[in-house]
């Protein structure tokens, strides 16, 4: 028995895969199903309930959806529930990983210290088992800004966020590392804890 991503992201579902243990994941391309949802929400919870909620409604079986960004403080909480669009308007394609952090980076300047690079990882983790079960974890990841982009391992805004109890950012941390102290990490690791059993391999 296997627990549909509401993703065709292959990187959340090989983090997802490694924290979750013997749970089977799947992705909708995996099953031959092309998924895409608008992402209307507000918040990261209200997008996270909206595509566990479309992919359930399309296949009537058990889902995980997440939605997870960057917030920098000094940026008024930017790029937010948009960190995947960032940089790019309505319609157009999304920037790569490497331009939208190079436009962060532009953005930080002038924002100097620890106080004013500021920024917290976000993730909203939802899980649909059936009509009238449905489990919902946020968790954070805090840290800063970096003055450019270090490491060769991780995605997304990975090399930009510096974790000072680590000294290195995010992209330079161990897999087993990061999946222990990241904002999707340790979201997976409490929705896992309440699906322990029911999805098994």
């Amino acid at each position: 028995m296997f627990i549909l991503l509401a993703t065709n992201n292959k990187h959340k579902k090989y983090e997802l895969q490694q924290i979750m243990g013997g749970i089977s994941l799947k992705t909708p391309d995996e099953i031959g199903l092309d998924f895409d949802c608008d992402e209307t929400g507000t918040t990261f919870q209200a997008n996270s309930l909206l595509k566990a909620e479309t992919l359930y409604k399309l296949t009537g079986k058990p889902v995980i959806a997440d939605d997870s960004g960057l917030c920098v403080e000094s940026l008024g909480g930017a790029p937010g529930i948009f960190s995947a669009r960032y940089g790019s308007s309505a319609g157009e394609p999304e920037l790569e990983s490497g331009e939208r952090n190079r436009l962060l980076l532009e953005n930080m300047k002038g924002f100097r210290g620890a106080a004013e690079r500021k920024a917290v990882f976000v993730c909203c983790m939802t899980a649909i088992l059936d009509d009238y079960r449905i489990y919902s974890v946020q968790e954070t990841m805090e840290g800063y800004i970096a003055d450019e982009p270090f490491g060769a391992g991780g995605f997304g805004y990975d090399p930009v966020f510096y974790l000072p109890e680590k000294k290195m950012t995010v992209a330079e941390l161990p897999d087993t590392e990061k999946n222990r102290i990241s904002h999707r990490g340790r979201a997976a690791a409490r929705l896992g804890s309440l699906l322990e059993g029911e999805f098994n391999e």
